[in-house]
């Protein structure tokens, strides 16, 4: 049995990390550590070793004097994040598709049901299943890199997911997609779940290209 240590550094990470997801925490704005102190009922020194960490994985900037800011999403972030998904997601499904196990096809058939139920609850919570369903997709395939790689991606899509979602009838239409996604992965169908898997991101990128434009 395996034990995994989580620090209050790490407790913190995941709070804030929440918190800029749903944009609770605004975009270009100094993140008032003060306050967030005394909402998480902890001093700054556990709070700063979380900020430092969600600056290292981009959602975060310092500036000197000035304190950390949430990172403004843009149009170019989002086309480096889909692109390099788009190169590494699809194929890695059809190959996951083929290799899954029994107890693997169950995960992703579990990891979509809980996204199908945290989809009328916060957006936070939509991004965060949305990212496990499609690592549950990908896992499979049986490269250690690729899947971190994804894993990353995923992590770096997760506020992109939430704006994406926004519009009225992108939720019903997300649904359908990773239906039809499920499906033809269930069935080892490799090549037309690498297709809708491609199909899926390119068409996200495509509305995310037209809202962050418009932005």
């Amino acid at each position: 049995m395996s034990l995994v240590v989580r620090t209050l550094a790490d407790r913190i990470f995941d709070l804030v990390r929440e918190k800029v997801v749903s944009g609770e925490l605004p975009q270009d704005q100094p993140i008032r550590q003060d306050a967030l102190a005394a909402e998480f009922g902890v001093s700054k020194i556990p709070l700063r070793e979380a900020l430092a960490r969600l600056e290292q994985e981009n959602l975060l900037v310092s500036h000197a004097n000035r304190g950390y800011f949430v990172r403004a999403m843009s149009a170019d972030e989002a086309e480096e994040i889909y692109a390099l998904r788009l190169a590494i997601e699809p194929a890695a499904v059809g190959l996951a598709a083929l290799a899954a196990t029994d107890a693997e096809r169950a995960a992703a058939t579990a990891a979509m049901d809980a996204l199908d139920k945290a989809a009328a609850g916060q957006a936070e919570q939509v991004a965060m299943r949305n990212r496990e369903f499609h690592v549950a997709l990908a896992r499979p395939c049986r490269r250690v890199l690729t899947v971190q790689l994804i894993e990353r991606l995923q992590f770096l899509s997760e506020r992109y997911t939430v704006a994406h979602l926004a519009p009225a009838g992108r939720g019903d239409r997300a649904h359908d997609e990773h239906s039809g996604l499920l499906q033809a992965w269930l069935a080892r169908d490799a090549a037309h779940a690498e297709a809708l898997a491609a199909a899926h991101i390119t068409g996200t990128l495509q509305d995310l290209r037209q809202q962050l434009h418009q932005a």
